[in-house]
């Protein structure tokens, strides 16, 4: 029977050990370590941040995160309150000593 002969392995001949596909080489493992190594990229990321320093008018970049912005008060920036300046005097110390000579009448 067919089937039987087919069950029956032959004895492999010395030449063909392997299943080999046409024409592959055999690479060499150190090679593939190195393909296959993480690369740093971090000095080359370095100088491409460094290089982009074009910095965007300030008008403009308001105008386009307002146009970003929704319309409900919960997105709405917090309102920017202006700081009081306090209030300086226009009397010298001059002018204090003085008055107080003529108001408690120390000399």
């Amino acid at each position: 029977p067919a089937g039987a002969a087919r069950r029956r392995k032959r004895p492999p001949e010395p030449g063909r050990t392997k299943a080999t596909v046409k024409g592959r080489v055999v690479k060499s493992a150190i090679e593939e370590y190195h393909k296959k190594k993480a690369v740093n990229h971090l000095r080359a990321n370095l100088q491409y941040m460094l290089k982009g320093r074009f910095v965007a008018n300030k008008a403009i970049t308001e105008q386009v995160l307002a146009q970003n912005r929704g319309r409900k008060s919960k997105d709405q920036p917090p309102k920017k309150v202006a700081k009081k300046k306090p209030e300086g005097t226009v009397f010298t110390e001059e002018d204090f000593r003085k008055f107080e000579r003529e108001y408690f009448g120390r000399p």
